[in-house]
């Protein structure tokens, strides 16, 4: 029953033909008898050896307007394999549609890709990569939502529900009115209703069900309302009839239209039609925002950009309707864009135009501080199936509501679910680069780790051939970022994230030094590559000079944890011999207890011995004459490197 609803919006309705030939079956057709159409050219096309394109797709559209994926997806194929790729941009949706439905992914997504080829439109192209990733990690978490089929449900097409104070409203098509007799021919279905229903808030269940609006009921469609804060103004959708008769346009269509009202005493008072209504296009599913300054709806008035496209209304305190505005190609897509709900600066629509799991799917997009809506995200499973799931509803809280779908384990052409959400699991990203400390040239291939305040690991990454990362982490979290790569010293951030959910946490950066370049090799010994150690005459105090030096010492041992030293300390020839021995052993243990007071732990330095001028390294010895520059050759320390 919802295709009345979600692929075109409009209504006809014929007397039955007999489904004897072909001209009859495109009669049954155009008079959007689609239940019979699907009869007669079943019955038709078996006799039609090479039957035309145009009697192909009228077969397939009259399958897939009544929900039958199966057999529309065999006449769609046969269409494709007579067109191939100069099947139009709607034919394409369909076909790709169908065979999700019946749960050909693999198929479905092959000539999706196809077919953006073809297109040759990158934008759309990154939003099919970017929209099945999304799809791809949905389907690897836990889902927040609990779903359950209600009672009230019936064989025939319930749907829409929406908040009435502390009621439901929700539309069905269950043969209880007078006019029973009347079906529907798109479906042979009766006309939809408006229902009431009492809420169970426990479980969410429905009951005590009755007819909403008895006073206005007509031959026809009443669905999908809206009321305010107050429960005082509806807006619902209907058929436009003029005098008991449908209003027909130049196509031989009656459209739909968006009545407002007020609610007194439970009957409608003072209905009018919209602003915005028009015999010559559909507008429905209207959804009046919490704070009653924007009315959402649904049209295919001209200049959208697909079958249906969303669109809303701002409305001012007076209640004056401003122009509708186009929701743009972010939302709206070449398919069907319906049912908006608008809660808590949350969008939520059904489409059958954005990548989903087949036929129309739920969607949320944010609504942004500079006025437009986020690129929308799929809700997932099970709130989305291969069927059509549409008319999201959620409470204020965030915490339940109701969701309407076709799918195989319902009762009826559409049912009404009701769902528990739990909260969600907020997660932040963290992003930035690494660099070679030296060359600030970015890093490849290092490790990035998260830790929480237990040194549990929370995320771990490794950056691109462009030296970036990004890691996943909770959010309102005291996170301990570690970088590491062999042969390099180890970097270290702590970042706090906040509360925002899905926010990124961007440059948090990282300087790694190459091994090789903090050391010096020579005759196979390793040492910390350091400038002299410059001590006051006759003292072993470590002077501000020393530190700048022994300063590299200790980042060394701290990037290298394994590294271990051994120190020594040498004079040059000048003074005697004995006290140059000692001076030198005072100022090679002066070094060692400063870089142990920078909590490098002792044992990791495996002596600290002076050698006086016993290691003399050019001719400068006793008695021989040399220049300060020579003397100071000899006047070193050396932090040896023992082990790495």
């Amino acid at each position: 029953m919802k295709k009345l609803y979600i692929l075109s919006l409009v209504l006809s309705f014929t007397l039955g033909f007999a489904q004897t030939n072909l001209k009859k079956a495109d009669a049954l057709f155009r008079n959007y008898s689609y239940a019979d159409a699907s009869k007669a050219y079943e019955e038709i096309l078996q006799k039609i050896e090479n039957p035309s394109a145009q009697t192909l797709k009228n077969a397939a559209d009259s399958y897939y307007f009544i929900s039958d994926a199966q057999n529309a997806l065999k006449w769609y194929r046969k269409l494709y394999e007579v067109q191939g790729n100069n099947l139009t941009d709607i034919y394409y949706l369909r076909y790709i549609q169908t065979m999700k439905a019946v749960m050909d992914y693999d198929e479905a997504d092959k000539i999706t890709k196809e077919y953006l080829n073809k297109k040759g439109d990158k934008n759309e192209i990154n939003r099919y990569v970017a929209q099945k990733a999304q799809m791809d990690s949905l389907s690897k978490a836990k889902s927040l939502y609990t779903l359950k089929n209600l009672d009230i449900n019936t064989s025939k097409s319930d749907f829409g529900a929406t908040f009435y104070q502390e009621k439901i409203v929700f539309t069905s098509a269950r043969d209880t009115t007078k006019f029973s007799q009347k079906l529907y021919t798109w479906n042979n279905q009766p006309f939809l209703n408006l229902y009431i229903a009492e809420r169970n808030p426990a479980d969410g269940s429905l009951f005590n069900e009755k007819v909403f609006l008895p006073n206005v009921m007509t031959k026809y469609h009443e669905a999908t309302a809206s009321f305010d804060a107050s429960g005082k103004t509806i807006y619902y959708s209907t058929n436009i009839v003029k005098k008991n008769k449908l209003v027909i346009d130049q196509e031989k269509v009656n459209n739909f239209q968006i009545i407002k009202g007020d609610m007194t005493d439970g009957k409608l008072e003072n209905p009018q039609k919209v602003p915005f209504d028009s015999n010559e296009y559909s507008v429905g599913h209207p959804s009046l925002s919490d704070d009653g300054q924007y009315l959402f709806f649904a049209s295919d008035m001209p200049g959208g950009f697909g079958e249906s496209d969303l669109y809303y209304v701002k409305i001012a305190s007076d209640g004056t309707m401003g122009s509708p505005i186009n929701l743009g190609p972010k939302i709206n897509t070449i398919g069907n864009d319906v049912f908006p709900f608008y809660r808590n600066g949350v969008l939520y629509f059904s489409s059958d135009g954005h990548y989903g799991r087949g036929d129309l799917d739920v969607y949320e997009s944010n609504f942004s501080a500079n006025g437009t809506f986020t690129t929308p995200k799929n809700l997932g499973a099970p709130i989305n199936s291969n069927k059509d799931d549409f008319a999201f509803l959620i409470d204020k809280t965030g915490s339940y509501g109701y969701v309407s779908s076709n799918r195989a384990e319902g009762k009826g052409d559409d049912d009404i679910y009701s769902f528990i959400k739990g909260k969600p699991v907020c997660n932040q990203n963290i992003s930035g680069m690494a660099f070679d400390r030296k060359t600030k040239l970015p890093l490849t291939d290092v490790s990035i780790m998260a830790y929480n305040s237990y040194s549990e690991i929370l995320a771990e990454t490794k950056t691109n051939y462009d030296g970036k990362y990004v890691v996943t982490v909770p959010c309102g979290k005291v996170i301990k970022m570690i970088a590491a790569k062999p042969n390099y010293s180890s970097d270290e951030k702590t970042v706090e994230t906040t509360l925002e959910n899905e926010g990124e946490i961007k440059d948090v950066n990282f300087e790694l030094s190459n091994y090789d370049d903090l050391v010096v090799k020579k005759k196979g010994v390793e040492k910390v590559d350091v400038k002299p150690i410059y001590f006051d005459y006759d003292k072993y105090d470590i002077t501000p000079l020393a530190i700048e030096e022994l300063s590299k010492v200790v980042f060394v041992m701290r990037k290298f944890p394994n590294v271990k030293i051994k120190i020594e300390s040498h004079t040059d020839s000048r003074g005697k011999d004995a006290y140059n021995m000692k001076l030198s052993d005072n100022r090679a243990k002066a070094t060692r207890d400063y870089i142990v007071s920078q909590d490098i732990d002792a044992s990791r330095i495996e002596s600290a011995i002076g050698y006086g001028e016993s290691r003399i390294i050019n001719k400068c010895k006793n008695g021989i004459k040399c220049t300060e520059e020579e003397h100071l050759l000899n006047r070193r320390s050396d932090f040896i490197i023992i082990q790495k």
